[in-house]
């Protein structure tokens, strides 16, 4: 990170501290709230690059502005946590520190490492990646990738260093359109995969897209996740539940104003309406899909 970033956005202190001052932790549209509903920003990051690929363009960012973004994440007086030390602390009923903030990226881009390690190491921030095993360069690649994805080796790396690895499903299908055989595979071989490479499996989960439903909720604690995470575009809170926790999303054309109101969970329903609206769009016909499915399946 160059001194002049660090220079604009000081950690630990500097204009932006003094303004995130005054949006106290878990206080959202001027009332305060309690631990049971204190919201809590999950941001979603994708691929960080200077040159991605079309398809990842709009949900990439660029090297030096994710570490700008990094450098407020400091200047906010931000803690970030793991998704599993989020979700151990609700569901322990353990306080939460202060303004908790989480950094997860989905997919597994090789610019995670090659970009984003670098300033999590240097800023001492933890992070969590989504990894879609079937994308990952190596013994277990099955193709599809939109873009260059990290290797085996590489997620050794980013667990060496604090980084949270968490599941992604294996070749990131739209889970809840899926054949109760097919989910469960996705859901096992990318769990088994994982824990066989780090020694350990994962306790989180992200769903591929953000789509879930009850029976994919179930099925990704019946494979032994503990947490997992949607999209949603609002602050993620307790009452949420364990296996439906809201994030954010980080895009190219996220700017630092914008990154703000983020962090601070405020006045963010204009920015993600158009978000919104087409979730809610897509929601019909996804049902209406899985029930044409249904009807063939019972007709058959």
């Amino acid at each position: 990170m160059s001194g002049d970033l660090l220079s604009r956005y000081p950690p630990g202190g500097g204009a932006l501290r003094e303004r995130a001052a005054r949006t106290p932790a878990g206080e959202a549209g001027g009332r305060a709230r309690g631990p049971e509903d204190q919201p809590v920003p999950i941001l979603m990051y994708h691929a960080v690059t200077r040159s991605p690929a079309a398809a990842t363009r709009a949900l990439s960012v660029t090297p030096d502005a994710f570490a700008e973004q990094m450098a407020m994440v400091t200047a906010y007086g931000c803690t970030p946590l793991t998704t599993a030390q989020l979700a151990t602390r609700w569901r322990t009923g353990r306080p939460l520190p202060p303004r908790p903030v989480l950094i997860t990226f989905d997919d597994g881009y090789e610019g995670v490492h090659r970009h984003a390690l670098p300033v999590l190491a240097e800023l001492a921030l933890p992070a969590t990646v989504f990894v879609t095993t079937g994308w990952l360069r190596g013994l277990h690649e099955a193709g599809g990738a939109p873009d260059r994805m990290l290797d085996w080796g590489q997620v050794r790396e980013l667990a060496a260093a604090g980084v949270e690895i968490g599941g992604h499903s294996h070749t990131h299908p739209q889970l809840d359109q899926l054949t109760p055989g097919r989910l469960a595979t996705e859901l096992a071989y990318c769990r088994e995969l994982v824990g066989a490479e780090l020694g350990a499996p994962p306790a989180s989960f992200a769903y591929p897209f953000g789509y879930s439903d009850r029976r994919v909720r179930q099925a990704v604690r019946a494979a032994g996740y503990a947490q997992s995470l949607a999209v949603g575009n609002v602050p993620a809170r307790r009452a949420q539940g364990p296996y439906a926790l809201r994030r954010v999303t980080v895009r190219r054309s996220t700017g630092p104003e914008l990154f703000g109101r983020l962090l601070e969970c405020r006045a963010l329903a204009r920015a993600y309406a158009p978000d919104r609206a087409l979730t809610r769009g897509y929601a019909v016909v996804r049902r209406a899909r899985q029930a044409r499915r249904k009807a063939i399946r019972s007709r058959g």
